[in-house]
């Protein structure tokens, strides 16, 4: 999660929504990311999105699973449904999103058990630090 966090650090320093993932497979780091919707102009370029993308063109397949993704914030509900069709084994996140979260907050899309695919979570790792990086952030831009 730490990783994670340097991630934000730098959206932060671009004047993205601090946001950063990480995400693993067999102890190797396939893509570390951050969110770079401004930069790319892209409402779809988050962390998460970015990660799984480049993850999944490094080991030439769609399917993830093994993998695990550590990521700064709840996912989304589209990101959220990308990890389910990425297959991702666990997702560790740090602070929940009460206004937009896909896994525990708004809704639990990761254990739903009409879809194919369950994802393990686990919640609240370093979510002081992760949380602070976005109060800050929002509360420079207000």
């Amino acid at each position: 999660m730490r990783q994670a966090l340097e991630e934000a650090r730098l959206a932060f320093d671009e004047g993205e929504v601090p946001v950063g993932a990480l995400l693993v497979r067999e102890d190797q780091v396939l893509y570390r990311a951050h969110n770079l919707r401004e930069t790319l102009r892209d409402p779809s370029a988050h962390a998460e999105m970015l990660a799984l993308r480049a993850g999944a063109s490094a080991v030439q397949n769609w399917r993830l699973s093994g993998a695990t993704l550590y990521v700064t914030k709840e996912p989304c509900i589209m990101c959220a449904g990308v990890i389910v069709h990425a297959r991702i084994a666990r997702l560790v996140y740090g602070c929940k999103d009460m206004k937009g979260g896909g896994v525990d907050s708004l809704y639990t899309l990761l254990s739903d058990s009409r879809l194919n695919h369950q994802v393990e979570v686990v919640s609240g790792v370093l979510a002081e630090e992760c949380a602070s990086i976005l109060q800050h952030f929002f509360r420079a831009r207000r």
